[in-house]
């Protein structure tokens, strides 16, 4: 198995974006017509935000992709947009998986321009320990939820080996200082942090056995 897959980082995004962008843009047309009105109209509704989405998803993962391509090795292998069986459309799909030496790494790359991602820790002495992921101010929890669910699937198929979720934001509003951080044992950092800390990782892992394992039980998405 080669170092890296060739499938690209984001391609099922950008399928994804390319096909809601088509669908909009005909019903536009089935309103206005295939002339120059409709053409126009294409033209001044811009966009719907939830086709946005996808396009910056995209973009997103193609950027964290090629910060682990940088890092890839016989050593370490990195595996894009993988799908997970018995779901449907990309929200079923793994962004990258990068088997080490040391382990495995579940990254979800997240793009979310200008806004900080921060740990919020609620509770502790009367009730319980909660952990939080915060974004912009909001509560972006559920995007742990949704890594730990893919670290579970990945650490069901390799058994002892050690399998660690990351969440990987591109452009965010990170401090000059610091910054990255653990929620729920999930790390969260960006692209360059997340390269330069699986770079220096090492272990007993047999990278090749585990990377053919995993690319066969969560094929290209």
């Amino acid at each position: 198995m080669g170092t890296n897959d060739t499938t690209g980082a984001g391609a099922s995004a950008r399928r994804e974006y390319e096909r809601r962008r088509a669908r909009d843009e005909a019903g536009i047309r089935a309103t206005w017509g295939e002339g120059r009105l409709g053409t126009l109209a294409v033209t001044l509704s811009g966009e719907r935000q939830s086709t946005v989405a996808w396009r910056s998803g995209a973009v997103g993962e193609a950027a964290v992709g090629r910060a682990l391509d940088a890092i890839a090795s016989e050593h370490l292998v990195v595996l894009h947009d993988r799908r997970i069986r018995g779901t449907r459309g990309t929200r079923g799909n793994i962004d990258h998986v990068v088997i080490t030496r040391a382990g495995v790494w579940i990254v979800d790359a997240k793009r979310y321009r200008d806004k900080r991602p921060a740990l919020r820790v609620e509770g502790g002495l009367v009730r319980p320990r909660e952990e939080k992921l915060i974004v912009g101010g909001s509560d972006h929890t559920k995007l742990v939820d949704g890594v730990l669910r893919q670290v579970q699937l990945v650490s069901d198929l390799v058994g002892p080996v050690p399998v660690v979720g990351t969440l990987c934001f591109v452009d965010a509003d990170w401090p000059m200082f610091g910054g990255a951080f653990t929620v729920r044992g999930v790390e969260v950092c960006w692209p360059r942090k997340l390269a330069k800390r699986l770079a220096a990782l090492d272990g007993q892992v047999d990278v090749a056995a585990v990377a053919v394992a995993v690319a066969e039980h969560f094929p290209p998405a």
